[in-house]
């Protein structure tokens, strides 16, 4: 078996991600790597946190110079590619590192894959400076603008006082997470933080770097012993940082960037002046029906989105769900018909093995983006049709223990609020989400109906 090596020098360095994990290496990597300039575009790429497994791409993307099998998995079988745009890779604790690319002009583009959770935004949008962490980020700032912090905002902020010093110009960010609008949120939350660090820092913010909104998709699971192993036996190398990915990818971006760029349009990336449209099909269309199906399927024994697929039932509620968020969407009509088509054919996709508890994580911030801006559609227009309900029940019921172990970035609180009586925890897990939406007897009584049909007493 083959070893992972380059054979000639790794492009250089004008690119820095945030979070080394799976979908970055399947999307921003792999389109990189397909566009004409690529060479002259390599990534340093950075753990978002130190956990066990991201130390261990860590340490196999550095055995392999950087490089990684791409295993592109259709119906019609697998295709291997090399993904070799990463030109670097680093620990979340290699902050000195980390500042100098961000002190280096070559370095124009700044993207993050850090999740929802991940951006530390509170009830309203900005940044939530009571969090423990944020405030010993903030600390730690205000004494040295160069001392190791730990949240993404941090990292981000302290990136930024370091490119000032330095006098290295203007810089673009991209945030790759499903958020609305993610460049005006990300936007929000730097410069929340930079208010409170330094605030002569938030005018060169604002005179300097451009945070653009982006839209991504592609289907990317954990890959398995499997998966590595049946990568290595169909490319010859034997890699440790194989990612399996579907054939369908997306990538829409709105926004004028600041400084260079790969040139991703000619690798198939769509740049637009308004990304809201795509942006709202996708997380209404894909992520919230994901959310669906992430609790109310581990229910019906379900381990993965395929397997979800192979039960009626969950198609039934899988159809209820689109017909009522499609309602909303500004797309033309027949053009989110076809998207719906290819989403059927996308999760039915028996090689994806799509973890049901791997997308169940953080409900807490998953569901007020992706969900709830159509159940309040659809109580604005005085409709309560099932589809728009049955997300948030499955997820009451999830976090009272059934299907997969609640990972939540406020799993305390709300599995709290899900502990006690039902009527009163479907009240409670309401107001944690929206206390408009418990004060709607119509909606409280139609998730506890819901939340009782999914086996719940």
């Amino acid at each position: 078996m083959k070893e992972l090596h380059r054979t000639v020098a790794a492009p250089p360095v004008r690119h820095v991600h945030l979070g080394l994990g799976n979908f970055f290496r399947a999307h921003q990597a792999w389109y990189s790597t397909h566009a004409p300039d690529a060479a002259d575009w390599g990534i340093a790429a950075f753990t978002g946190r130190g956990s066990e497994r991201s130390n261990a791409v860590l340490a196999a993307l550095r055995a392999q110079d950087g490089l990684y099998t791409l295993v592109t998995r259709g119906i019609d079988g697998d295709r291997c590619e090399v993904v070799n745009s990463v030109a670097a890779v680093h620990a979340a604790l290699e902050h000195g590192v980390w500042l100098g690319y961000f002190a280096d002009p070559a370095v124009q583009v700044v993207t993050t894959t850090v999740t929802e959770a991940g951006y530390l935004r509170g009830a309203g949008g900005g940044l939530d400076a009571e969090r423990p962490a944020i405030r010993a980020d903030v600390s730690a700032l205000r004494g040295d603008l160069s001392a190791p912090v730990h949240t993404a905002p941090g990292r981000l902020v302290a990136g930024l006082a370091a490119r000032r010093a330095a006098g290295a110009g203007p810089l673009t960010m991209l945030p790759c997470d499903n958020l609305p609008q993610n460049g005006a949120a990300l936007a929000r939350v730097i410069n929340d933080l930079a208010e409170l660090v330094d605030p002569l820092l938030v005018a060169w913010i604002g005179a300097n770097v451009a945070c653009v909104t982006t839209m991504v998709d592609r289907i990317t699971p954990v890959p398995t012993a499997a998966d590595i192993a049946g990568a290595a036996a169909q490319s010859g190398f034997g890699d440790r940082a194989a990612v399996v990915t579907e054939p369908f990818s997306e990538w829409v971006i709105g926004g004028e960037f600041a400084a260079g760029r790969p040139r991703w349009q000619d690798a198939g990336v769509t740049f637009t002046a308004d990304v809201a449209p795509f942006e709202q099909r996708k997380l209404s269309l894909l992520n919230g029906a994901h959310s669906m199906l992430a609790y109310a399927g581990p229910i019906r024994g379900h381990v993965t989105v395929a397997d979800a697929m192979g039960d009626p039932t969950c198609v039934a509620w899988l159809h209820q769900w689109w017909e009522a968020a499609s309602r909303h969407l500004s797309l033309p009509a027949a053009d989110n018909e076809a998207y719906r088509a290819a989403l059927t054919e996308r999760f039915a996709n028996p090689g994806m093995r799509h973890r049901l508890d791997q997308i169940a994580w953080d409900g807490s911030q998953k569901l007020p983006i992706r969900v709830l801006p159509t159940l309040r559609a659809e109580r604005a227009a005085g409709r309560l049709p099932s589809g728009v309900t049955r997300p948030v029940a499955a997820w009451v019921c999830h976090l009272r223990g059934s299907g997969a172990k609640v990972t939540d970035a406020r799993a305390a609180e709300f599995v709290e609020f899900a502990s006690g009586p039902l009527p009163e925890a479907v009240c409670l897990v309401l107001k944690g989400l929206d206390p408009d939406l418990a004060a709607d007897d119509a909606v409280v009584a139609a998730v506890l109906a819901q939340v009782r049909e999914l086996g719940q007493s």
